[in-house]
């Protein structure tokens, strides 16, 4: 039996909605972790007798004390070309072409080593869970690598088996080079599912099948991937709507909007979650609301590719589960989890800054808005915990209670970044503050990152291999 004390938090936010008496933060209390569950959350005074004994305590008299954070949707493999200058001020189908001949050259050495690299990323900034969208399978990659790496890392994996099949040749986006047959995919996918897929509670590992976009895979594969999914009982995922390019080309070959050509191939439901969803309409939103259709809104990555302003308060308040992603390495080009929600939290603002007079809410009073934000810290914190934990299909996470798995993430606020900020509103802060790193982040009751450093791996030699074969993987394409 392992145990772990969090002792006289300075704050702790349990984002616990259910229960009213925790739903606001609390102020100098403990928590007390045992068999990877919180076992107590309350005064110090009123801790159980085998607390006082834990394996290791954590002193939290400066620390905020939060669930960990979930991710929706990632490409880890994209760390290797971070920053490529050829594509740096591109959009979606010009970057995407630009670089898909250099990820023709992925390894499986490359695919498990970047995919630690990103995790590495994610953990340091508070990240407990993540799912990643691995699409690519050349040179013998499979998914197994980017599992086996989550394993030895420590990092609660939803690992979503990605596929192409429709090339250039076909009308698609991709080159021939990069696609896989159908016959073939879904046979893997089957593999996959019941080999590594664990529905448990607490559960360290899912897999989902995750059709790349209507633009490269064809009708029949989207449908006998959601056919193939719901018969063993695991999520779908893929992207949609991502930019004005999208909606065109949904047009042109299906001759309806993404959302239709979603709900036409059974591609609705609560067991799906899509990715960007940056030009859903109304019709869609109210599609997404009624069947309980996920989103990983992925800001970073729609400024950085100029896909736009995803409709995010519109979605929330019609009803749509809404969790945030950091997207692919190379489209954002970071993994930081609590930068994510900043950036989310300011998009937000600043579509509905772009919004006429007349669309706001609320009053002006010489010229000034006096209506409510757009969006709070706290909002944007709910989307990077719980709305996470709901779309990734997850009871278990994404909140702190007694009985939930012992994922959290946890910050030092007497540092440079949150001075005469936390001393007024330490979760605010968190936000609205220069983005921190994490001081602890806890993964099912185990610490893996202490004092800033992760513990599970070596940094040093895999940054310096990453490099090295991030160097290797552009050059073969020159």
């Amino acid at each position: 039996m392992s145990t772990l004390l969090i002792k006289n938090a300075r704050c702790v936010a349990t984002l616990d909605h259910s229960n009213p008496s925790l739903a606001q933060e609390l102020k100098g209390v403990s928590i007390f972790i045992r068999d990877q569950r919180i076992a107590f959350i309350g005064p110090d005074a009123e801790l159980p007798g085998d607390a006082r004994a834990a394996d290791e305590t954590i002193d939290a008299r400066h620390y905020l004390v939060m669930p960990g954070l979930v991710n929706t949707h990632h490409h880890m493999y994209q760390s290797l070309t971070r920053a490529i200058p050829e594509v740096q001020n591109a959009e979606l189908f010009s970057w995407l072409r630009g670089l898909y001949p250099i990820w023709s050259g992925l390894t499986p050495e490359m695919v498990q080593v970047s995919t630690q690299v990103a995790m590495a990323e994610l953990l340091l900034s508070g990240c407990t869970t993540s799912s990643d969208h691995l699409y690519l399978y050349p040179n013998g990659v499979r998914l197994d690598d980017s599992i086996e790496a989550a394993r030895e890392i420590g990092m609660r994996f939803c690992a979503t088996r990605g596929s192409m099949s429709v090339g250039q040749s076909q009308g698609g986006l991709p080159p021939d080079s990069v696609v896989e047959r159908e016959d073939f995919i879904l046979k893997d996918t089957q593999r996959l599912i019941e080999r590594y897929h664990d529905a448990s509670f607490g559960s360290m590992l899912n897999v989902a099948v995750a059709p790349c976009s209507p633009f490269s895979v064809s009708r029949d594969l989207m449908r006998e991937s959601a056919l193939l999914a719901r018969s063993h009982g695991v999520r779908m995922h893929t992207h949609l709507a991502e930019n004005d390019h999208d909606l065109a080309y949904s047009r042109e070959k299906f001759n309806c909007t993404p959302t239709q050509y979603a709900q036409e191939l059974g591609w609705l439901g609560p067991d799906v979650w899509h990715a960007h969803c940056v030009k859903l309409d109304d019709e869609g939103i109210s599609l997404f609301a009624a069947t309980r259709t996920g989103v990983a809104h992925c800001p970073c990555s729609n400024m950085r590719l100029a896909s736009g302003i995803a409709p995010i308060r519109r979605m929330l308040d019609a009803g749509v589960p809404v969790g945030l992603g950091v997207d692919g390495c190379a489209s954002n080009d970071a993994a930081h989890m609590v930068n994510e929600a900043r950036q989310a939290l300011l998009l937000a603002r600043v579509g509905r800054a772009m919004q006429p007079p007349e669309m706001r809410e609320g009053r002006t009073f010489f010229g000034c808005d006096l209506g409510p934000a757009e969006m709070t810290a706290r909002d944007a914190l709910s989307l990077a915990t719980r709305g996470g934990a709901q779309v990734l299909g997850r009871a278990d996470i994404g909140h702190l209670a007694v009985g939930m798995c012992a994922d959290l993430a946890i910050f030092d606020l007497d540092t440079l970044g949150f001075a005469g900020g936390a001393v007024h509103d330490p979760v605010g802060a968190l936000l609205l503050c220069a983005s921190p790193q994490a001081a602890y982040t806890v993964v099912n009751g185990k610490v893996v990152v202490r004092d800033g450093q992760i513990t599970t791996v070596d940094l040093g030699p895999l940054l310096e291999r990453h490099n090295a074969l991030a160097l290797q993987l552009a050059q073969m394409a020159r």
